[in-house]
């Protein structure tokens, strides 16, 4: 196994400037914080919230040719904790100034983890928090372990006028065990995160605490299984793709690598090459909201309505990613930088990994007449990350096929959220996971937002489903079917959910370039597993978070447009993003079209979820439908047997 390890901001200047889409580097973070603390006057009150890459307009980016000159500019959100007031600015690092300078009123930015952190601290000092714990027989605060959530919005005063961590608790065995097992049940805080004080400590009443410790760990575990034997990933003569700053090459892949604080991992300018040149299929991909509703109206859980990406930031939650662990094989490692709360750049090592996976059969056919047998191996490329938010972890990735294929996936483990019930009760809005520990029903929803480009910006989408022919002259059998292609002319008419009984897709064609059988290019999205919400329309959430009541949505591109429950969610009161865009109900046809794609992981906890979950997968795919003329993996070189050893056998003599 070979380990490559490339660092963002160990590349020169030289080689990071080379494409306008290239993430900031140390020394450019460095600059424009310097720039716009200065040009501002800035206190000690502000806190850097964000410091992202401004990519320039899509324009500039597809007329791009090397050489070009290229101004770089940092998006910045801060927040001024004394007045409690957000500001966005834009800066040219290449101008040396502050471009722009924007109040943005009546918002709560991002949660920084600096407040987590301090929020725990703050708490176990207050007076009331540890009345509460000696009430319970609780006096060790070293074996206290507190939890932050953002509030939601339910109407209050000062969930308008006061920037607002929640917090729980719970207490573990020893420093080290599994915190989660014990929920310290009916001690809510709520706490003021500019001032740093508390606002109130609740006391709901006392529930055991629950006895067992809920260890994973391979002391705690014991005996571990024996029989399993090494598999090796070789790659002796390196790997298939070739990586130049944030340029990946792969097969007949090309693409570009991006990082933002907010939604992790980017895919930029993804195109196959195909007919002499590199076809562009997607401008920009990312994971763009994440919103994770609990289904127990209890005191403790109903307040758990997580938008994981909008109100923590997924990407400053990743992973360092390490060989032998989350990923196998031939390894490119991305660094990313990102900043603290006080402006400092921040290396995230091992932020992004890039490998290549045999993947079973590609295609295969045995000519019996003929005595031949065709057969080629599949092999993807996997890009990916994970982030630990408290109790969860998420993989997010991303593979591309050498028959065009493209699928994302989402990957769920780590720990369930808990709460305690009493010796005897059995919940019903979660599952018993171990005695007296209660693990509430919930939902993970996922938003992709896909910036479409089949074969140029100008694209229109259409609905398709399987259609049965009634009996008649024309099915006098009854075994026709056929599918049927809608045109999704209108963003209203573009609000879809799945369904699987008409065996439903949607088709995101060029209507300006036809393929050798005169129809037009097009790729279609594929849903995998799925459900919809469980909310009540009028409920807090359901206001917050709208873009969860259908599976698809699309828009025409506007710049703006980036965040599904808007820009700022946090405490927010709702109404903002695709269903306030999509009121306009603009036109689709024929014109620059983003996705947004909504995927719902239903979890009925249940006992094998515990103490640790088995990973969850969810995802979809998009497809190449009459984009290209044949089957593009046909020039896949046949399997050897000295390369992917497909003649080693056992068996009996």
């Amino acid at each position: 196994m070979t380990d490559i390890h490339q660092a963002t901001d160990a590349l020169s200047p030289s080689e990071v400037t080379l494409h306008p889409l290239e993430p900031l580097t140390l020394e450019e973070i460095t600059a424009a914080v310097d720039i716009v603390r200065t040009e501002q006057q800035l206190g000690e009150d502000v806190r850097f919230v964000s410091v992202n890459l401004h990519e320039p307009a899509k324009e500039i980016v597809l007329n791009f040719k090397e050489g070009d000159e290229i101004a770089r500019e940092a998006f910045i959100v801060l927040l001024d904790k004394a007045s409690g007031t957000t500001y966005e600015a834009v800066v040219s690092v290449t101008e040396k100034r502050v471009k722009s300078w924007k109040h943005i009123p009546g918002v709560q930015p991002a949660v920084l983890f600096e407040e987590v952190v301090e929020c725990e601290k703050v708490l176990k000092a207050h007076p009331e928090f540890q009345e509460a714990l000696r009430r319970r027989g609780i006096t060790d605060l070293d074996l206290v372990m507190v939890d932050t959530w953002t509030v939601g919005n339910y109407g209050h005063e000062e969930e308008r006028t006061r920037r607002i961590l929640r917090s729980l608790a719970y207490l573990r065995y020893k420093p080290t065990d599994n915190g989660y097992a014990r929920p310290i049940e009916g001690i809510i805080a709520f706490i003021d995160v500019n001032q740093m004080e508390v606002i109130r400590v609740e006391d709901h009443g006392i529930v055991p605490v629950p006895p067992e410790a809920g260890e994973y760990t391979p002391e705690a575990v014991g005996e571990m299984r024996t029989d399993l034997k090494p598999i090796q990933i070789s790659q002796p003569e390196g790997p298939s793709f070739s990586v130049h700053g944030h340029e990946v090459r792969w097969q007949k892949w090309r693409f570009r690598i991006g990082f933002t604080t907010r939604e992790g991992l980017v895919l930029h300018t993804l195109g196959y090459e195909d007919q002499g040149r590199v076809r562009p299929i997607m401008y920009r991909a990312s994971l763009a909201e994440m919103v994770v509703p609990y289904g127990d109206p209890g005191v403790s859980h109903y307040r758990k309505t997580a938008f994981d990406v909008g109100e923590y930031g997924v990407g400053i939650l990743a992973n360092a990613l390490e060989l032998g662990c989350d990923c196998l094989g031939y390894i490119h490692y991305f660094d990313a930088l990102v900043t603290d709360g006080f402006g400092n750049p921040v290396r995230l090592p091992n932020a992004i990994c890039m490998h290549e996976e045999d993947f079973g059969i590609l295609w295969k056919h045995a000519d019996w007449r003929v005595d031949r047998t065709e057969v080629r191996r599949s092999r993807r490329l996997v890009i990916s990350f994970i982030a630990t938010i408290d109790n969860y972890e998420y993989g997010f990735f991303w593979y591309l096929y050498q028959d065009g294929n493209i699928e994302f996936e989402a990957k769920l483990t780590g720990i369930v959220s808990t709460g305690a019930v009493p010796p005897g009760v059995k919940p019903k809005y979660g599952q018993l996971v171990a005695p007296q520990v209660n693990a509430p029903i919930h939902q993970h929803i996922f938003c992709l937002r896909m910036d479409m480009m089949i074969d140029g910006v100008n694209n229109s989408v259409y609905e398709v489903h399987t259609e049965a022919e009634p009996l008649g002259p024309e099915n006098p059998y009854g075994n026709a079917f056929f599918a049927r292609s809608t045109l999704l002319a209108t963003e209203i008419e573009a609000q879809q959910t799945i369904d699987p009984f008409s065996a439903r897709y949607w088709k995101v064609a060029n209507p300006n370039v036809q393929n050798c059988l005169g129809e037009f290019v097009a790729y279609k999205l594929m849903p995998g597993d799925n459900a919809l919400p469980f909310l009540h329309p009028e409920s807090s959430i359901m206001k917050r978070a709208g873009f969860i009541k259908k599976n698809l949505w699309v828009t025409p591109y506007h710049e703006k447009e980036l965040y599904p429950a808007g820009d700022y969610p946090n405490q927010h009161a709702g109404g903002e993003g695709l269903p306030a865009w999509t009121q306009a109900n603009r036109s689709l046809e024929n014109t620059d079209v983003v996705l947004w794609y909504v995927m719902n992981a239903h979890h009925v906890t249940r006992p094998e979820d515990w103490p640790v979950m088995p990973a969850t997968y969810i995802g979809f795919m998009l497809k190449p439908v009459g984009f290209f003329d044949r089957n593009p993996s046909l020039d896949v070189p046949p399997p050897t047997s000295a390369h992917d050893h497909c003649c080693e056998h056992t068996g009996s003599k």
